[in-house]
């Protein structure tokens, strides 16, 4: 099954700032599809997580968490429909969070930050690694959804759902 890699943190705000199709481009031999700006890839050619991570570290121009999945993971997700009774609207997105490794201690889902008062992260539940919640779209949502580190004791990175279903879709069919 296809590897799938998230980089967290990069082409934010013009911070660390790289072009992932040119790494995808660098990593053909793999057969990685890029999927987004944000530094997510789908790898469809059979490769160990330890060398998968030793080729992105060689060809990053900077140090970056990645954190690597099983493209079955993703499915799986997908088939739970994670989000069929979470309300919807322009104002909320619908998020999935992989976490770096599996949390000593994971909280209880759902979890709201903040804690107190009108939410702006809601995590709805967990999978294994992946969260899943929704969010407001409000300027100060990056700031909560970087506690979610801090919740689970490890580190995160965040993609919408709409990037999940278009990984799923990728390998869902891989002729595509």
């Amino acid at each position: 099954m296809a590897l799938v890699a998230f980089l967290r943190g990069i082409n934010v705000g013009g911070h660390r700032s790289f072009r992932p199709s040119v790494l995808a481009q660098d990593l053909a031999r793999y057969q990685v599809v890029n999927v987004g700006t944000a530094g997510t890839f789908v790898i469809r050619r059979p490769v160990s997580r330890v060398r998968l991570r030793t080729e992105l570290a060689r060809r990053l121009p900077f140090a970056a968490h990645v954190m690597i999945c099983e493209g079955r993971e993703l499915l799986a997700l997908g088939r739970l429909d994670p989000f069929r009774r979470a309300p919807r609207g322009p104002k909320l997105v619908h998020f999935v969070s992989i976490l770096a490794a599996r949390p000593r201690l994971a909280p209880a889902t759902p979890i709201h930050l903040p804690s107190v008062g009108r939410w702006i992260v809601r995590i709805l539940g967990r999978e294994n690694r992946l969260l899943f919640g929704l969010y407001r779209r409000e300027m100060k949502v990056i700031s909560y959804l970087g506690l979610i580190d801090q919740v689970f004791g490890v580190p995160v990175t965040t993609r919408s759902w709409s990037t999940i279903v278009s990984i799923t879709n990728l390998l869902e069919n891989p002729d595509s």
